[in-house]
């Protein structure tokens, strides 16, 4: 990897492991679904000003298929997960769950291997599927839940997260079969868009719309959450994928959970066991072989 991507690389890590200790935080103030649905929203108004104040010229796009799958991409691959996720904080911990999100590349692999013909699955990739789920798997079968006082986890939470992997990875894959050459940017806006539109009725319709126990400290998370950890990181990632490649802005996967978990050890009380870690290592080893490109020998050139 480039010397020179790993300070972008780290700062991505940062915003999304600060994200999930903000957002862990905030489930103790705001129902989930409304902390889910506010956040998508400011993010969708970020989104909205860059083309209001056609920042590098941008121009509302108009792209009628762009539009659709985009929505779709919002609904399902956005707002769907973002409450699974956050919701499944109410009964882990922050560490824990970041060591989860990790598994989404090997879900990926599972769903390319049959919805796309060239991303069939083989010997590297089923090593490393099976050691990262492997790794879930030890973590389930333990119990852990990363959070004090717990004695047994409650499998909600895991389902929860798995579900919202699940969900997300399919998403990635249509978006990969259907929508490569649309712009990127233009995609996470409506993307964004799309998932407030949907997230936030839904959550008024069904919960209401109750801030009476949000303190300032909430607020402040729910922004850092929206702004930073959804917008800005958004940003930062297509930078790093424009710069550095696919291959290097992926690395951001090995440093979200320690952050994660660190930090909620420190900021949240929750705690790191020998079982996450065990978890975590099989996980982040599968991930590793996954990420690997098999090294092709060079043939030799006519001369």
């Amino acid at each position: 990897m480039d010397a020179k991507a790993l300070p972008y690389i780290s700062v991505l890590g940062v915003m999304f492991g600060t994200t999930l200790l903000a957002s862990r935080f905030s489930v103790g103030q705001f129902h989930s679904t409304t902390y889910a649905g506010l956040r998508l929203s400011i993010a969708a108004l970020a989104h909205v000003l860059v083309y209001l104040l056609a920042v590098r010229g941008r121009q509302w796009p108009r792209d009628k298929a762009l539009w659709w799958r985009s929505a779709l991409l919002g609904v399902l691959g956005t707002a769907l997960p973002m409450n699974l996720i956050i919701l499944s904080l109410e009964f882990q911990s922050s560490g824990l769950t970041s060591i989860l999100l990790t598994l989404g590349p090997a879900i990926t692999v599972l769903i390319a291997h049959f919805a796309l013909k060239d991303e069939r699955i083989n010997t590297r990739k089923a090593l490393g599927v099976g050691l990262a789920l492997s790794g879930a798997v030890l973590l389930a079968a333990l119990g852990e839940t990363g959070l004090p006082n717990v004695s047994q986890a409650n499998p909600i939470g895991y389902v929860l997260v798995i579900s919202a992997m699940i969900m997300g990875s399919a998403m990635t894959v249509y978006a990969r079969k259907y929508m490569q050459a649309m712009d990127a940017f233009d995609v996470a806006s409506v993307r964004m868009l799309a998932a407030s539109l949907f997230a936030m009725p839904l959550s008024i319709a069904i919960w209401g719309f109750d801030l009476s126990q949000v303190t300032t400290q909430g607020y402040f998370a729910l922004a850092w959450a929206a702004v930073v950890g959804t917008f800005l990181a958004m940003l930062l990632a297509f930078y790093n994928i424009q710069r550095f490649g696919a291959s290097p802005a992926a690395m951001v996967m090995y440093i979200v959970p320690i952050v994660a978990s660190i930090g909620g050890v420190f900021l949240l009380g929750e705690q790191i066991t020998r079982g996450m870690l065990a978890g975590m290592s099989l996980i982040v080893v599968g991930i590793a072989i996954l990420n690997q490109r098999a090294r092709r020998k060079e043939l030799p050139k006519n001369v």
